[in-house]
């Protein structure tokens, strides 16, 4: 975040529903952050965060049960991690806290959510769309290649969403984590 940004007084969790659920395929995706004047590549540069993130099961369950009428399992999945996620998220799933990491160095952060997405093993069906789409998968494929571009973009859209809706009646923090 840059220094001197207005932030609220308030935080509210029942703002979070404008999130993108990650059901959405590439053109929500493309609406949603159009709307708060995020680009295609801002948000593809954005969905890299998943590279540290944690979802439970009911975020991407259907993709693994009854997926459709012709597959039980979401074909764009990769057919061995589709089995591992069916396995820590069974159709009668009683364990809440069950689920899956979004990539394979979930506690690092870097550029393997995207490797991970080239080779079908998005958690989310929002994720795995990115690959699915002439105009995202080029920046997908270019974040897999490049590191150093993947951190040199996210920086830029992370300052960009850090703008997102920031209002005039807003104080600058004297202690980032203390209304002033």
């Amino acid at each position: 975040m840059l220094k001197g940004r207005k932030d609220g007084r308030v935080s509210k969790a029942s703002e979070t529903v404008n999130l993108p659920a990650p059901t959405l395929n590439v053109n929500q995706l493309i609406q949603s952050f159009a709307k708060r004047g995020l680009g295609v590549k801002d948000m593809v540069t954005l969905s890299g965060g998943h590279t540290l993130g944690f979802s439970h099961c009911s975020s991407f369950q259907a993709r693994v049960h009854n997926f459709s009428l012709l597959h039980d399992i979401d074909p764009s999945l990769n057919t061995e991690f589709a089995l591992d996620l069916k396995g820590k998220c069974p159709k009668q799933n009683t364990n809440p806290n069950s689920g899956h990491f979004l990539d394979s160095t979930s506690s690092v952060f870097d550029n393997d959510y995207y490797k991970q997405l080239l080779v079908g093993k998005g958690v989310f069906s929002s994720d795995q769309s990115l690959v699915g789409n002439q105009r995202t998968r080029w920046i997908v494929e270019a974040f897999a290649k490049d590191q150093g571009l993947f951190f040199r973009e996210f920086v830029a859209s992370m300052l960009k969403l850090g703008n997102v809706g920031v209002s005039q009646n807003g104080e600058v923090r004297l202690n980032c984590k203390v209304v002033n």
